[in-house]
């Protein structure tokens, strides 16, 4: 493991038959650090995470865990990490806290730990009730509580705040947060990008198979932002004026000192448009 690198993706390749889901990945989490892993459909996110959580081997490359081999050391990586899928798998006829009391029983958790994850979540309340009854977003809740129950190094999350309401949402953001802090690392697929902005330190975007930008959502920002306004003018005309040329600022600027702009929007950062640009493929 190089420095404080908790994953080390080298050169992951992964196939179904013919086709390469996943084209030469390389690809390194931080200690302490929340990676947003984004794509349109079909990109190689749930490929890439299905090699993670030992769903099934590489086709090629490697994978280091906390220095662990994934493929020749899995037994070491397995307690080290939680997941949350992007589909539920509870039983339907326990209650909440049955459903936990049985991870927990595979992990070796305390019955205190149960109460603290449920309390964490919001859902000490309802942890009797069986969870057939519970809300699409509680039942996503539980999922997080089960995956934290062992106090896991790493975090896979598979869309963690979907079907959450606003609230929710930003019980679970507060969480990763908190986990941060304590020195987790979280790998995260979203298609909230407001979520990404507010908690992503880094982005790694996929097309294809194939890692085609990584870097920190304000950076990515910052460069596929359009640096353009668009005005009205009092005739009712629309411009366009492109700050990057000195003569369109020059003449926005005359523009607005003779009081002729009607209108003035500037474009802001547009996350589909981006990945239009950079994938060639609306994001969905």
């Amino acid at each position: 493991m190089s420095g404080e690198n908790v994953i080390e993706i080298d050169q992951l390749t992964v196939r179904y038959g013919d086709f390469t889901a996943v084209d030469r990945l390389n690809l390194q989490l931080r200690r302490g650090e929340l990676l947003g892993l984004l794509g349109p459909n079909g990109a190689g996110k749930s490929s890439t995470i299905r090699i993670l959580i030992g769903q099934r081997p590489p086709s090629e490359g490697t994978i280091r865990v906390a220095g662990y081999d994934i493929v020749r050391q899995w037994p070491a990586i397995k307690p080290l990490f939680g997941y949350v899928p992007d589909r539920e798998n509870h039983w339907e006829e326990f209650t909440g806290r049955h459903n936990l009391e049985i991870f927990a029983g595979l992990y070796g958790v305390a019955a205190e730990r149960i109460d603290e994850c449920l309390r964490l979540v919001e859902l000490d309340d309802a942890a009797d009730l069986p969870v057939r009854g519970y809300s699409l977003g509680m039942r996503r809740k539980l999922l997080l509580a089960r995956a934290l129950l062992h106090r896991p190094q790493l975090l896979y999350l598979d869309e963690p705040t979907a079907n959450l309401d606003i609230h929710s949402a930003a019980v679970v953001r507060k969480i990763l947060r908190s986990l941060l802090r304590e020195g987790a690392t979280v790998l995260l697929t979203t298609h909230n990008m407001q979520e990404v902005e507010e908690i992503c330190d880094r982005v790694a975007i996929l097309c294809k198979g194939k890692l085609i930008a990584l870097d920190s959502p304000l950076a990515l920002r910052q460069e596929h932002t359009e640096r353009k306004v668009d005005v009205t003018h009092v005739n009712g005309e629309r411009l366009v004026f492109d700050l990057d040329q000195a003569e369109q600022r020059a003449a926005l600027a005359a523009l607005i000192q003779a009081n002729q702009a009607a209108t003035l929007r500037t474009r802001e950062f547009d996350f589909h448009a981006t990945f239009l640009k950079l994938t060639g493929s609306h994001f969905e």
